[in-house]
């Protein structure tokens, strides 16, 4: 029995979940947890015990100091609680479950049940989990999201892709499944992040998980810098597969290829879908340079694919500047965002993809234990 003293009555809570690890490619998924307890300033309220679930060879312990006094930080899965402030105009307030932790080495079963004990403690009425892959998609274009259930009433009404994916899984695919067994109502959000440069952050993926969360749980979320972060991170890009022609080839061909796929699907619903989020956020939001009352699209929905830059005169340094909004799925359909990204049908596991020429900039995998980094054993712990 989990008794959850001092933890106030909720509102319509929603708990929103994202593990560091293999299902966190350029730690998209855990930032976007991150963002939402920042910027709302969520309350821990609850951790897992470290013990039960890491190997801490694996995951290692990390030691600190605070005033001269030597402390360590276990690995383990936290949860808090957020205030949300209301919902878009009109919208009742909703508050949030916050699940951020790394996924699990162990008794992944026990794992999920205990999180869904709190679930059930709290009174959450849906579980949302985040996540991210390496896939085939440029980083010029919009980011693919793909929206993912195992319910098919839960697919039909909301405008999710039911789940066919067949194949190793990690702990966003086993806690989906876990809730549907225990009838709590579940969706996984899937960004997919371009393989070659799968080193973190990305928080061009992180913004697109967040818009999609928006428009899924119809909560207006703060940005905060979000949106700067995303456009410095794509300039920078920008300018390393300038500096190599096999990249800047390979890039243009993916961008072929999106764009050829895409075409079909510059429908008047997703037009619609982007204008009811302006709306959305048109109350308090200065207007973006160039762009009246502030309504941004991503390159290719306006004219020019590409953005333009400005100098911030004050620091000197080189920003690029708000380019039109759009919603970042609306390039295509969640099936068609994830045959991108792995060519399979979705599940939300990502696939190791085949090393490509953009991996020789600097963008490497890293140490293989990290986000967006070749996993060690895709399976590891699901016995």
């Amino acid at each position: 029995m989990i008794e959850l003293e001092g933890v106030p009555e909720l509102i319509d809570p929603v708990m929103i979940c994202a593990f560091e690890g293999w299902n966190d490619a350029g730690d998209a998924a855990s930032s976007a947890v991150a963002h939402l307890d920042r910027e709302w300033k969520g309350e821990v309220f609850g951790a897992l015990d470290a013990e039960d679930y890491y190997d801490f060879q694996v995951n290692r312990p990390t030691v600190w100091l605070d005033g001269g006094v030597r402390k360590v930080t276990w690995p383990t899965t936290r949860l808090s609680v957020v205030r949300t402030g209301g919902g878009a105009e009109g919208a009742p307030q909703r508050d949030l479950v916050l699940v951020r932790g790394i996924e699990p080495s162990m008794r992944w079963r026990s794992f999920c049940n205990e999180i869904l004990g709190f679930a059930h403690e709290l009174g959450v009425e849906m579980v949302i989990v985040l996540g991210s892959l390496l896939g085939d998609t440029p980083h010029t274009r919009p980011v693919p999201v793909s929206g993912i259930t195992s319910d098919p009433d839960l697919a039909r009404t909301m405008d999710l892709e039911e789940s066919r994916y067949e194949g190793p899984t990690g702990i966003v695919g086993i806690l989906q499944e876990a809730c549907t067994h225990a009838g709590v109502p579940a969706v996984s959000l899937w960004a997919a992040v371009p393989h070659y440069v799968s080193q973190p952050p990305n928080p061009k993926a992180t913004l697109a998980l967040l818009n999609r969360l928006e428009d899924l749980i119809d909560l207006r979320i703060p940005l905060g810098e979000l949106p700067e972060d995303a456009r410095a991170w794509q300039l920078g890009v920008d300018q390393l597969a300038a500096e190599d022609s096999e990249v800047a080839e390979y890039v243009q061909s993916l961008e072929e290829a999106r764009d050829t796929a895409d075409l079909p699907e510059a429908s008047g619903e997703a037009i619609a879908r982007e204008f009811e989020r302006y709306l959305r956020r048109r109350d308090g939001q200065p207007p973006a340079p160039g762009q009246p009352g502030g309504l941004a699209a991503e390159p290719g929905l306006t004219e020019g694919r590409d953005p333009s830059y400005l100098r911030d005169t004050a620091s000197g340094r080189t920003r690029p500047a708000r380019p039109a909004a759009k919603d970042e799925d609306a390039a295509g359909s969640p099936g068609d965002a994830r045959k991108d990204a792995t060519g399979n049908e979705p599940e939300g596991e990502p696939e190791k993809p085949e090393k490509s020429a953009g991996q020789d900039t600097g963008q490497g995998t890293g140490d293989g234990t990290g986000p967006g980094r070749e996993p060690e054993d895709p399976r590891d712990g699901e016995s």
